[in-house]
């Protein structure tokens, strides 16, 4: 046992209070050992949040290095900081038995901001920040980076701060944890938090077996179950994700959860293995909450830095949202503001024989001013399948529907019952239906049933391809902007406005927004 272990650590308190302990009990088996501290980039970066750094493994990265180069024979780590692939060449060589895993808020004067709307809550870690947005979605978080001692102090300079997050082990370990603090029991901590674990190199044999006797096995299963589970979800960035899994009863419990990184959305997971038939329990949990939109919520923090390439004229869903490729960064807004009108009875007075409806909007125009058996239209003439079907939800049949105005006009010429038709339209719209109609003696009665707003805005630099759904959006967008961009559009009569501004107009299959979705993937795929 000659030879000297060199046991290499950050020069944090905290660090180096873990490899103290390390060096403490390899020296209770006989070695001797010598500390050998060095700074990581983690420690000298401090102006930035942790995620955005965008290097894996920051607080290990200097230790791997030191370690390859031979300068030190063992590294002491926390294990939550630790990568879930180590580089080649480097193993796990033990985890010391857990400490308190819990995520801690330390706080000022009391604790009664948390019933308050706002308050402002200061962390440096994206899962911690994710997880207090979900619950308090009125706070504001804000950065705080540096060793645990300067963190505090961090604290309690900044008067505006209500409370810090802490890791429970690492305040406790040294000694500092204030009166003012509580476990956050709700939070689910970090895969592997709590523990600390050390590498050795895999070709050195005597170090590796001198660090198998420091092994805890029930924490080493837990904590491999956690990062597991970690390795499966995280694809290679940084996201909000928890994991915990612990022993009871000869069964493994484990919990986990994925956020959005403005903790608006959260997958959680939940389930019980008899230990010894543990070993599929993280990639479980993984699919299972891969399967349940995980998969878009990991893709969308992974391209959260890339810029807009597509903007969408006119708000999505959240599922429709969901359709995109991975490669389309978007943002979607209503570019042109609808006002319904009030229509007077004397409209509705007497049964109207043809009505004419070429948008939702108008429908909603006369269902919010009168109800359905008020509503007395003999022939529903209209454009489109969802204004269709919003039209038979909320009035009545509909005689024919056609997919856009130009085509519905040549039909009435061929087939109208009569002689005069109402038109149920907004103060912006477009000529082709009412002077095919007059051309061929069929008189139109247009009343205003809603106000087109033009509210388009200035689009970044980034922006590609733009999405648009009528004549109306298109003009919107030209309004505000002069840059060349694809126009994917919705039916031909707005891409006819479209080849007005821009030379690449390309037309979706069919008139939904999910077409048009489509159509922006075919081209990004």
């Amino acid at each position: 046992m000659s030879k000297i272990i060199r046991i290499g650590t950050r020069d944090s308190e905290l660090a180096l209070w873990q490899a103290k302990i390390v060096q403490s009990l390899l020296e209770n088996e006989g070695h001797k050992t010598e500390l050998v501290p060095v700074k990581s980039t983690g420690d000298l970066v401090l102006d930035k949040p942790l995620y955005e750094l965008g290097i894996t493994g920051i607080f290990t990265r200097t230790l791997d290095i030191a370690m390859l180069n031979h300068d030190i024979d063992i590294a002491v780590h926390s294990l939550k900081d630790v990568p879930t692939v180590l580089p080649k060449g480097i193993v796990q060589a033990a985890v010391l038995k857990r400490g308190n895993v819990n995520d801690t808020l330390v706080f000022k004067d009391n604790e009664e901001f948390l019933s308050a709307k706002n308050a402002v809550i200061a962390t440096g870690s994206l899962r911690r920040k994710a997880q207090w947005l979900n619950r308090y979605p009125t706070h504001t978080i804000e950065d705080l980076r540096g060793n645990v001692n300067s963190r505090l102090q961090k604290l309690h300079d900044n008067k505006h701060w209500n409370g810090a997050i802490f890791a429970a082990a690492g305040i406790g370990r040294i000694g500092i944890r204030p009166d003012d603090a509580i476990n956050l029991d709700w939070m689910i901590p970090a895969p592997a938090q709590g523990a600390i674990m050390i590498t050795a190199l895999g070709e050195d044999e005597f170090v590796r077996e001198a660090c198998s006797l420091l092994n805890h096995e029930e924490t080493e299963i837990c904590t491999t179950i956690e990062r597991k589970f970690l390795n499966q979800l995280e694809g290679g960035c940084t996201a909000p994700i928890g994991a915990l899994a612990y022993i009871k009863n000869e069964e493994i419990n484990f919990k986990g959860v994925l956020l959005s990184k403005d903790g608006s959305k959260k997958i959680q997971v939940e389930r019980v293995e008899k230990l010894g038939k543990h070993q599929d329990l993280a990639v479980f949990c993984a699919d299972y909450i891969i399967e349940r939109g995980g998969k878009r919520l990991m893709d969308e923090i992974k391209y959260t830095h890339r810029p807009i390439n597509v903007v969408s004229t006119k708000s999505l869903t959240e599922d429709q949202r969901l359709l995109f490729h991975p490669k389309v960064v978007s943002k979607s807004d209503d570019f042109i503001k609808i006002s319904l009108n009030r229509i007077r009875p004397q409209i509705l007075k007497s049964e109207i024989k043809n009505v004419i409806l070429t948008s939702k909007n108008a429908v909603e125009a006369l269902v919010t001013n009168y109800s359905a058996a008020e509503l007395q239209f003999q022939n529903i003439y209209c454009v489109g399948r969802r204004t269709k079907r919003l039209i038979e939800n909320k009035i009545g049949k509909v005689k024919h529907v056609e997919k856009n105005a130009k085509k519905l006009a040549e039909y009435l010429v061929e087939y109208i019952e009569g002689t005069e038709v109402t038109y149920f339209c907004s103060d912006i719209r477009l000529d082709a239906l009412p002077t095919m109609l007059s051309e061929n003696n069929i008189t139109v009665n247009e009343i205003e049933a809603y106000q087109t707003k033009f509210d388009g805005f200035e689009v970044d630099d980034s922006v590609e391809s733009v999405m648009f759904y009528s004549p109306s959006t298109v003009e919107s967008f030209a309004r505000s902007n002069s840059n060349e961009v694809i126009a994917f559009c919705i039916g031909e009569t707005t891409a006819k406005e479209a080849k007005k501004h821009f030379k690449d107009v390309r037309v979706a299959k069919v008139p939904t927004v999910e077409s048009v979705i489509e159509l922006v993937n075919e081209h990004y795929v």
